[in-house]
């Protein structure tokens, strides 16, 4: 989010666009790809929806031509899209793959968790007392 404010305080509108609309594509791509492998890997489990494995294989198709193509035409637009979603990685290690944080660490975190949610009107804290009106 950070990364998306600073550029559209630098940049336009359009651009910023074209960032995210390239980091979604790769991302349903990645999706698409991680279907393919569980159904090779695990093909037992349960799926509400299960479609013929042609489909997925064709959209892959059809999504790496337009990848390509973007690569191609727009390198710098590609490249900062994969710098924007190269800004998660820290995130990542810092919240999900470091477990044995200091306490003041995992204070930070839940205090900004508890912020942001309460921001977005996203999900109630979790917290032990009940708040009265």
């Amino acid at each position: 989010c950070l990364a998306t404010l600073i550029i559209m305080l630098v940049g336009d509108t359009y651009t910023l666009i074209n960032y995210v609309s390239f980091i979604n594509y790769l991302c349903y791509g990645v999706t698409i790809i991680g279907l393919i492998v569980l159904r090779w890997r695990k093909p037992k489990i349960f799926r509400p929806i299960k479609v013929n494995l042609l489909i997925p294989i064709t959209y892959l198709a059809f999504w790496a031509f337009l990848l390509i193509f973007s690569l191609y035409s727009e390198p710098v637009v590609c490249g900062v899209g994969l710098i924007i979603i190269l800004t998660g990685v820290p995130v990542f290690f810092l919240g999900v793959y470091w477990r044995n944080k200091p306490k003041c660490v995992n204070r930070l975190i839940e205090s900004v968790t508890c912020w942001g949610q309460k921001l977005c009107f996203v999900v109630y804290p979790q917290g032990g007392v009940a708040e009265e009106e």
